[in-house]
């Protein structure tokens, strides 16, 4: 007999959480989390909004992305929230109307914050390698900085960091310039 301690979470523990709360399944455990405060939520929004022309529309850019704000990823046994998550067209020609995507997507964007940054950097960063998402961006409000991870092999190596308020070309989306300056509540 196991005890409660020692019990793995289901995805019927996940689905008990409240409504305002983020709950992720990870390898066995629930984490939950209240909903972000609004630098990190004003950063994401912005950037979500600087990719959706470009690389979801087509306009001002290459088109050819299916980018989602919080899609709910079903990996293997695992629930992961990204705060945004993209996919190539060519893999994800139609969005599929389900509430979890089990199509591990091409890019993901973690916006850090000090109740998330570790989960962040370590067990989810080591499903979506599992998985074999191919860029890792941590957009961090409070310090300022985009890190641009790309899977190399079997980890994941930085292939660029940037800071403050400059204009990136940060991979896989490196066909636009991105500004950061608007992204960073001031």
């Amino acid at each position: 007999m196991t005890s409660s301690a020692e019990k793995r979470a289901t995805y019927a523990d996940l689905l008990a959480v409240p409504a305002d709360k983020i709950a992720e399944l990870i390898d066995g455990v629930l984490y939950t989390q209240p909903r972000p405060a609004s630098p990190h939520t004003y950063a994401v929004s912005g950037l979500s909004a600087d990719l959706a022309n470009p690389f979801q529309r087509g306009r001002g850019g290459p088109g050819g992305w299916v980018i989602l704000f919080e899609p709910e990823l079903h990996l293997a046994e695992d629930v992961l929230v990204p705060d945004l998550a993209g996919w190539r067209r060519e893999r994800m020609p139609e969005v599929p109307n389900a509430a979890g995507f089990t199509l591990p997507p091409d890019w993901v964007c973690e916006a850090l914050s000090p109740s998330t940054a570790g989960r962040d950097r370590t067990v989810k960063l080591d499903v979506y390698r599992r998985e074999a998402v191919t860029h890792v961006w941590f957009l961090d409000p409070a310090a300022e900085t985009l890190e641009v991870l790309r899977l190399d092999g079997d980890g994941y190596r930085i292939a660029a960091t940037f800071a403050g308020s400059t204009k990136v070309r940060a991979e896989p989306f490196d066909a636009v310039e991105l500004d950061l300056a608007p992204l960073w509540i001031r």
